[in-house]
Protein backbone atom coordinates (compact mmCIF):
# COMPACT_ATOMS: atom_id res chain seq x y z
CA UNK A 1 0.00 0.00 0.00
CA UNK A 2 2.78 2.63 0.42
CA UNK A 3 4.75 1.14 -2.19
CA UNK A 4 1.95 1.69 -4.73
CA UNK A 5 -0.64 3.77 -2.95
CA UNK A 6 -4.30 2.04 -1.85
CA UNK A 7 -5.62 2.74 -5.72
CA UNK A 8 -2.65 0.52 -7.25
CA UNK A 9 -1.88 -1.60 -4.52
CA UNK A 10 -2.93 -5.11 -5.59
CA UNK A 11 -3.19 -8.27 -3.65
CA UNK A 12 -0.51 -9.79 -6.29
CA UNK A 13 1.64 -6.64 -5.22
CA UNK A 14 1.03 -7.76 -1.34
CA UNK A 15 2.12 -11.29 -2.04
CA UNK A 16 5.42 -9.91 -3.77
CA UNK A 17 6.14 -8.00 -0.99
CA UNK A 18 5.48 -10.64 1.39
CA UNK A 19 7.47 -12.85 -0.29
CA UNK A 20 4.52 -15.32 -0.91
CA UNK A 21 2.86 -17.09 -3.86
CA UNK A 22 -0.41 -14.63 -4.86
CA UNK A 23 -2.37 -17.88 -4.44
CA UNK A 24 -1.69 -17.97 -0.34
CA UNK A 25 -2.74 -14.61 -0.28
CA UNK A 26 -6.05 -15.32 -2.08
CA UNK A 27 -6.37 -18.71 0.47
CA UNK A 28 -6.44 -15.00 3.18
CA UNK A 29 -8.45 -12.64 1.16
CA UNK A 30 -10.65 -13.37 -1.82
CA UNK A 31 -10.89 -9.48 -2.93
CA UNK A 32 -9.08 -6.32 -2.83
CA UNK A 33 -11.78 -4.89 -1.28
CA UNK A 34 -11.36 -7.46 1.33
CA UNK A 35 -7.68 -6.41 1.76
CA UNK A 36 -8.59 -3.62 2.28
CA UNK A 37 -10.97 -3.72 4.79
CA UNK A 38 -7.82 -6.14 6.56
CA UNK A 39 -5.55 -2.99 6.56
CA UNK A 40 -8.03 -0.43 7.90
CA UNK A 41 -8.97 -2.84 10.70
CA UNK A 42 -5.93 -3.31 11.51
CA UNK A 43 -5.20 0.15 11.80
CA UNK A 44 -7.93 0.33 14.00
CA UNK A 45 -7.30 -2.54 16.34
CA UNK A 46 -4.20 -0.37 16.93
CA UNK A 47 -5.95 2.66 17.59
CA UNK A 48 -8.95 1.04 20.03
CA UNK A 49 -6.16 -0.97 22.47
CA UNK A 50 -5.45 2.22 24.42
CA UNK A 51 -8.84 3.74 24.77
CA UNK A 52 -10.29 0.27 25.81
CA UNK A 53 -7.75 0.33 28.75
CA UNK A 54 -8.82 3.63 29.56
CA UNK A 55 -12.70 2.81 29.03
CA UNK A 56 -11.87 -0.30 32.04
CA UNK A 57 -9.76 1.98 34.85
CA UNK A 58 -11.59 3.13 37.92
CA UNK A 59 -11.50 5.96 39.18
CA UNK A 60 -14.21 9.15 38.34
CA UNK A 61 -16.45 9.22 35.39
CA UNK A 62 -15.67 12.77 34.27
CA UNK A 63 -11.74 12.30 34.10
CA UNK A 64 -11.77 9.04 32.67
CA UNK A 65 -14.26 10.65 29.55
CA UNK A 66 -11.93 13.39 29.23
CA UNK A 67 -9.10 10.70 29.06
CA UNK A 68 -10.96 8.30 26.64
CA UNK A 69 -11.26 11.66 24.17
CA UNK A 70 -8.02 12.95 25.15
CA UNK A 71 -6.03 9.47 23.39
CA UNK A 72 -8.34 8.78 20.55
CA UNK A 73 -7.50 12.48 19.80
CA UNK A 74 -3.85 11.78 20.45
CA UNK A 75 -3.60 9.16 18.31
CA UNK A 76 -4.88 10.14 15.91
CA UNK A 77 -2.83 13.17 15.68
CA UNK A 78 0.20 11.02 16.17
CA UNK A 79 -0.45 8.68 13.32
CA UNK A 80 -1.23 12.07 10.97
CA UNK A 81 2.20 13.47 12.26
CA UNK A 82 4.19 10.46 12.19
CA UNK A 83 3.33 9.11 8.50
CA UNK A 84 1.63 11.47 6.55
CA UNK A 85 1.67 9.12 3.06
CA UNK A 86 -0.08 6.28 5.75
CA UNK A 87 -2.53 8.27 7.01
CA UNK A 88 -3.76 9.56 3.87
CA UNK A 89 -3.40 5.98 2.64
CA UNK A 90 -5.94 5.09 5.75
CA UNK A 91 -8.24 7.80 4.60
CA UNK A 92 -8.42 6.70 1.04
CA UNK A 93 -9.39 2.62 1.93
CA UNK A 94 -11.77 3.32 4.70
CA UNK A 95 -14.36 5.14 2.20
CA UNK A 96 -14.27 1.26 0.80
CA UNK A 97 -14.02 -0.20 4.19
CA UNK A 98 -17.20 1.16 5.67
CA UNK A 99 -19.08 -1.84 7.51
CA UNK A 100 -15.10 -1.35 9.47
CA UNK A 101 -15.62 1.71 10.05
CA UNK A 102 -19.14 1.74 11.15
CA UNK A 103 -18.05 -1.30 13.90
CA UNK A 104 -15.09 1.36 14.77
CA UNK A 105 -17.49 3.99 15.53
CA UNK A 106 -19.94 1.98 17.26
CA UNK A 107 -16.86 0.98 19.42
CA UNK A 108 -16.49 4.15 20.26
CA UNK A 109 -19.85 4.83 21.59
CA UNK A 110 -19.60 1.85 23.61
CA UNK A 111 -16.59 2.74 25.19
CA UNK A 112 -18.36 6.35 25.84
CA UNK A 113 -21.82 4.57 26.95
CA UNK A 114 -20.05 2.34 29.34
CA UNK A 115 -18.03 5.68 31.07
CA UNK A 116 -21.12 7.39 31.15
CA UNK A 117 -23.29 5.03 32.00
CA UNK A 118 -21.12 4.33 35.28
CA UNK A 119 -21.15 8.26 35.84
CA UNK A 120 -24.57 8.42 36.11
CA UNK A 121 -24.19 5.48 38.51
CA UNK A 122 -21.85 7.38 41.02
CA UNK A 123 -24.17 10.36 40.70
CA UNK A 124 -21.94 12.26 38.20
CA UNK A 125 -23.35 12.42 34.76
CA UNK A 126 -27.20 12.91 34.11
CA UNK A 127 -28.80 11.23 31.33
CA UNK A 128 -31.86 8.66 30.40
CA UNK A 129 -29.35 6.74 27.76
CA UNK A 130 -25.67 6.81 28.09
CA UNK A 131 -25.45 5.57 24.52
CA UNK A 132 -27.26 8.42 23.05
CA UNK A 133 -24.91 10.64 25.13
CA UNK A 134 -21.58 8.64 24.50
CA UNK A 135 -22.55 8.99 20.35
CA UNK A 136 -23.62 12.83 20.55
CA UNK A 137 -20.43 12.95 22.72
CA UNK A 138 -18.10 11.79 19.82
CA UNK A 139 -20.01 13.19 16.86
CA UNK A 140 -19.61 16.19 18.84
CA UNK A 141 -15.91 15.95 18.96
CA UNK A 142 -15.54 14.79 15.95
CA UNK A 143 -13.56 17.89 14.24
CA UNK A 144 -10.58 16.98 16.68
CA UNK A 145 -10.14 13.63 15.80
CA UNK A 146 -12.40 12.41 12.69
CA UNK A 147 -9.60 11.14 10.01
CA UNK A 148 -11.62 13.85 7.42
CA UNK A 149 -11.00 16.82 9.54
CA UNK A 150 -6.82 16.00 9.76
CA UNK A 151 -5.84 19.12 7.75
CA UNK A 152 -7.53 21.25 10.71
CA UNK A 153 -5.05 19.62 13.48
CA UNK A 154 -2.39 21.75 13.15
CA UNK A 155 -4.32 25.27 12.90
CA UNK A 156 -2.80 26.71 16.49
CA UNK A 157 -6.36 27.32 18.21
CA UNK A 158 -7.32 23.98 17.80
CA UNK A 159 -6.72 22.47 21.52
CA UNK A 160 -8.52 25.92 23.00
CA UNK A 161 -11.34 24.82 20.34
CA UNK A 162 -11.57 21.54 22.12
CA UNK A 163 -11.24 22.59 25.18
CA UNK A 164 -14.78 24.77 24.63
CA UNK A 165 -16.59 22.19 23.31
CA UNK A 166 -15.81 19.94 26.16
CA UNK A 167 -16.91 22.62 28.50
CA UNK A 168 -19.96 22.71 26.90
CA UNK A 169 -20.18 19.29 26.42
CA UNK A 170 -19.85 18.69 30.39
CA UNK A 171 -22.03 21.55 30.99
CA UNK A 172 -24.96 19.55 29.19
CA UNK A 173 -24.05 16.22 30.93
CA UNK A 174 -22.93 16.28 34.18
CA UNK A 175 -25.68 16.47 37.26
CA UNK A 176 -26.11 19.82 38.81
CA UNK A 177 -24.57 20.42 41.80
CA UNK A 178 -27.00 20.40 45.12
CA UNK A 179 -27.54 23.86 46.66
CA UNK A 180 -25.35 24.44 50.40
Amino acid sequence: MRRFGPDRATVVDVARALGVSHAAVYRHVATKAELRGLVVGRWVEATMAPLREIAARQGPARERLRGLFDALIAVKRRRAADDPEVFAAYRTLAVDAQSVVAAHVEELVELAALIIRRGVEEGTFRTADPKSAGRAVLFATSRFHHPANAAEWTDPTIDAAYNDVWRLLMDGLCAPKSPG
